[in-house]
């Protein structure tokens, strides 16, 4: 029988990794890696793709054996960060009177602040329903086409329980061929004025994640591989490609949520905080119970419906450059060795380590002039980091992907010592003790938020440069570690082997029978949409007593994986089958039980508490 392989990829700060998973044993049959291609013209899309050929090539994997391929990506977070972000234009529209009179002022949204002196920009049209006329459309879509506007919104009050309105609006701005993005479509809850910041940050990255997208598409496409191309979302799912053309913002942190997924595959932990070290930046965020903890997305502090993982990132990781001064070590990060265009100290062969000599500069423009290089003999520069640090004090073994060369390490660190007029040791602990400074606040942050006691609390450690810092903050907080194995590619293991996944949320006070099913219907409908088998979807309901929301989480099977199942022998299929009626009646008597649980114990609504 011909072999089948699953192809994941993740996309870093620094490197770009690609895995290939036999899909019948689950067993690693290749890795490989290239460098994040930040500026090439095709942006991050050349490294997954890169990454994805260098591994059919290196393993002399068959296109025609791959089965799957999924990547992670970091487009949707750096447009954000970056400020690469297109112009948005706001149609709204609600009934007239009062109705219409919050809608204007909730929908007419300012400029948004992406904390880093770039913002969104935003022009916003209102339109009363009975106004709604294709002819205005079409008049105030070249009003808001005139101020610059690249990709419109269409936001209507009360649009989750009708999508008709916004469709309109829509169907007229794709006639002039502009990229839509539908509030609606976004969410189902209420909420008229976070329901349209969600699709307005969600529009303002849609060129660029198209572009993206389609370029990585394309060159899969071409390389002789013929399957649905899935990515990576921030919530731990996945969704194929075509979803997340009018979805991008679901991508965010979709990273994080590789690492974790794919270490809670290798360790069995019940409660603790993962910690994912690349070479650019760490992510901190929480496991309890055995799951990772997911939340709203806040960008630059303003509140939007879309559900990642709760993570932190933190511009300090196992590359991060540092910054001194007379009196010691000042800073560590954010700038990483990679952007600056370095060579790690420890990853430098010995033998051209000669005559090393301090140099302070700034490695990008803007960037403070006291970041460490060390000048060679021969003209090159190379850079002081983490991964340095922890290798010159033991911290990094030789099991562990960060090993270096530790005597490369201290010669080139020997001038930075006697500047300090100190030891190359104590050095090596102070760019580490600088590191942790901003890491464990972090991490007693979080435990607090989710209530972690610190005798249940473990630091689950992923990423390639993980035991640059880990071991360190753990000895320096008392705190338990693991290390899961293939730790450098996590990643891309969680994103080769994640599920579909989609989630409905929906208002429903006491909400019947048909409710329930109807919205259960409405998920599973979305999942097969983003790329699960019919018959592979299983959807999770919960409902809040106190606010009435229902929320439905499906997950699939794409048909790789439904197919594996289908190639199970006979005895084990029976007893999946048996064990899935077992769940779905389970569910089903839930679903009965629970509305007239919650009839008695929910209290009743205050009107007027949520708008559209």
């Amino acid at each position: 029988m011909k072999r089948r392989v699953r192809i994941g990829i993740d996309v870093g700060g620094t490197h770009t990794k690609a895995v290939a998973i036999n899909n019948d044993t689950q067993e690693i049959i290749g890795k490989s890696s290239v460098k994040t291609t930040h500026d090439n013209e095709k942006g991050v899309a050349e490294g997954v793709v890169n990454s994805f050929l260098k591994c059919l090539k290196d393993y002399n994997i068959d296109p025609e054996e791959v089965v799957f391929v999924a990547h992670s990506t970091t487009q949707a977070t750096n447009a954000l960060l970056e400020g690469d972000v297109a112009k948005i234009g706001i149609i709204s529209t609600a009934k007239p009177g009062i109705e219409g009179w919050l809608a204007r002022i909730q929908s007419n949204l300012k400029d948004i602040d992406l904390g880093t002196g770039r913002s969104i920009h935003i022009s916003s049209r209102f339109v009363t329903q009975n106004e709604l006329k294709e002819e205005k459309i079409s008049t105030i879509i070249d009003e808001l086409l005139a101020d610059g506007m690249d990709v419109l919104v269409a936001s209507a009050a009360f649009g989750v329980d009708d999508l008709c309105l916004e469709e309109q609006i829509a169907e007229v701005g794709r006639k002039k061929g502009i990229p839509v993005t539908l509030a609606s479509e976004m969410t189902k809850l209420y909420g008229l004025s976070r329901r349209t910041r969600t699709a307005t940050i969600n529009a303002s990255i849609l060129p660029k994640m198209l572009e993206t997208a389609n370029s990585t598409e394309e060159s899969v496409r071409s390389s002789g591989v013929d399957v649905p191309l899935m990515i990576m979302r921030g919530d731990g799912g996945l969704m194929d490609v075509v979803e997340m053309k009018k979805r991008p913002v679901l991508t965010m942190l979709s990273g994080p949520a590789a690492s974790v997924m794919g270490a809670l595959m290798y360790l069995r932990t019940s409660n603790g905080i993962y910690f994912e070290v690349g070479g650019t930046s760490t992510n901190l965020g929480v496991i309890k119970n055995g799951r990772p903890v997911i939340d709203y997305s806040e960008i630059s502090g303003h509140k939007t419906y879309v559900n990642s993982l709760d993570v932190r990132v933190l511009g300090v990781a196992g590359g991060s450059m540092i910054r001194v001064n007379k009196s010691g070590v000042k800073d560590v990060g954010p700038r990483s060795a990679h952007i600056a265009g370095l060579e790690y100290a420890v990853y430098t062969p010995e033998e051209e380590i000669v005559d090393p000599k301090l140099e302070l500069y700034s490695p990008k423009e803007g960037d403070p002039a006291d970041y460490v290089a060390i000048r060679l003999a021969s003209g090159k520069c190379i850079t002081i980091t983490n991964s340095c640090a922890a290798n010159v004090l033991g911290y990094v073994t030789e099991e562990d992907f960060s090993y270096g060369n530790v005597a490369s390490a201290r010669k080139a660190m020997t001038p930075l010592a006697d500047y300090l007029n100190t030891t190359v040791e104590d050095v090596a602990r102070q760019i580490l003790s600088k590191a942790v400074e901003k890491i464990e606040p972090v991490i007693r942050s979080l435990a607090k938020k989710y209530q972690l006691e610190k005798n249940q609390m473990t630091l689950v450690g992923v990423g390639g440069g993980v035991a640059a810092l880990i071991k360190f903050a753990a000895e320096r907080m008392e705190l338990n570690y693991k290390i899961p194995e293939n730790a450098e590619v996590i990643s891309s293991i969680g994103v080769a082997l994640a599920a579909v996944q989609d989630v409905v949320e929906r208002i429903v006070p006491n909400p019947t029978k048909q409710d329930i099913q109807a919205i259960k219907q409405e998920v599973t409908d979305m999942a097969i949409e983003s790329g699960a088998t019919e018959d592979s979807v299983e959807v999770h309901i919960e409902i809040d007593p106190q606010t009435q929301k229902i929320t439905a989480r499906a997950s699939g099977s794409t048909a790789a994986q439904a197919t594996e199942v289908n190639q199970l022998p006979l005895r084990q299929r029976h007893a999946r089958l048996l064990y899935r009626i077992f769940v779905c009646r389970l569910k089903r008597f839930n679903c009965l039980i629970l509305p007239i649980i919650f009839t008695f114990m929910a209290p009743i609504p205050k009107k007027g508490m949520v708008f559209g």
